[in-house]
C-alpha cells in the first residue's frame, strides 16, 4: 500500500509539433496525493510548470469519467497504465509508490502522428468509420420493439462490439500498430444485426481499404489489443471481420 503522498520523477515525452524532434524530459513532483487521478497529477505538474514560466505539458482529456477514451497515454509502456479495463483518467496515484519514476508517452503509430507532447491525431479512426457509410433504416419515430425481432444473444454480441470507445489503445499496444480490433468492433456491431445486413459487404470492404490506406499495420494475433482495451473488446470480433471480408470479396468478385 502506498503512503498518503508520493514524491515522483515523471519522464515525459515533449514535442513541439508534428515535424519537431521530440525527446524525454524529467520532472520532479513532490507531495502527490494518492487520492488523485493520474490526470489530476498532470494538472498539478502543469500548474507547477506555468508558475515557473515553462510550457505546460499538452495531453488529451474530455469527460474524465472513463467513457470517452480521450485520455490516451502510454504509462510505463502500457496503454492507459497498469490497470485492466481502465482508461487513464480512472487510474489513481495509489497504484504507484513513493520514489517511482513514471514514463509517460503518446500513442506510438505512424497513423497517429504526434501533434504536440502527448497529443496525437486519431482522425484516421474517423475516416475509417466514414468509409463504412450508412445503414438503410428508417428515421423518425422509434419503431415498435417487436418490429424487427432480434435474438438476445445477437443483441448482446452487437452491444459488446458497440462498447468500443475508439481510444486507440489497441493500436498503441500492438507491435504492428494494427487497427484490426477497432475496425472489427465497428464492423461487428452492425454485421450481426438485421438492420446492418443490407450494406454489410460494401461496409467491410470499404472500411478495411481505408484502414490500409491510413497506414495501420497487420494483425499477427498476439491479442495484446484485447488485453489493453479499456472496453474489453474481444478478439472474436477480428475473426468475424475476417469472415465478413472473405464473404464480401467472394460476392463482389474483388
Amino acid at each position: 500500500m502506498s503512503s498518503e503522498s508520493l514524491n515522483l520523477t515523471l519522464r515525459i515525452w515533449r514535442q513541439d509539433g508534428p515535424n519537431a524532434k521530440g525527446g524525454f524530459r524529467d520532472y520532479k513532483l513532490n507531495g502527490v496525493s494518492t487520492h488523485m487521478s493520474f490526470l489530476e497529477m498532470l494538472d498539478v505538474l502543469n500548474e507547477q510548470l506555468i508558475e515557473a514560466g515553462e510550457e505546460s505539458v499538452a495531453f488529451d482529456h474530455d469527460c474524465r469519467e472513463g467513457i470517452c477514451g480521450a485520455c490516451s497515454l502510454m504509462i510505463d509502456g502500457k496503454a492507459h497504465g497498469p490497470d485492466q479495463a481502465t482508461t487513464t483518467c480512472q487510474l489513481h496515484m495509489r497504484r504507484f509508490h513513493d520514489g517511482d519514476t513514471i514514463t509517460i508517452e503518446p500513442w506510438r503509430a505512424s497513423a497517429f502522428p504526434v501533434l504536440r507532447d502527448l497529443v496525437v491525431d486519431r482522425s484516421a479512426f474517423d475516416r475509417i468509420i466514414q468509409a463504412g457509410g450508412y445503414v438503410s433504416v428508417n428515421t423518425g419515430n422509434a419503431p415498435d420493439g417487436n418490429a424487427i425481432p432480434v435474438p438476445g444473444t445477437v443483441q448482446e454480441t452487437a452491444m459488446d462490439a458497440a462498447a468500443c470507445i475508439g481510444c486507440g489503445a489497441c493500436v498503441a499496444a500492438c507491435k504492428n500498430a494494427s487497427a484490426m480490433l477497432f475496425v472489427s468492433a465497428k464492423v461487428s456491431q452492425l454485421a450481426v444485426l438485421p438492420q446492418g445486413k443490407a450494406e454489410r459487404g460494401e461496409r467491410v470492404l470499404s472500411m478495411v481499404a481505408q484502414m490500409d490506406e491510413e497506414g495501420f499495420g497487420h494483425c499477427t494475433n498476439t491479442s495484446e489489443c484485447e488485453a489493453a482495451c479499456p472496453a474489453e473488446i474481444s478478439v472474436d470480433n477480428i475473426a468475424r471481420l475476417n469472415r465478413e471480408y472473405v464473404r464480401a470479396s467472394l460476392v463482389s468478385g474483388k
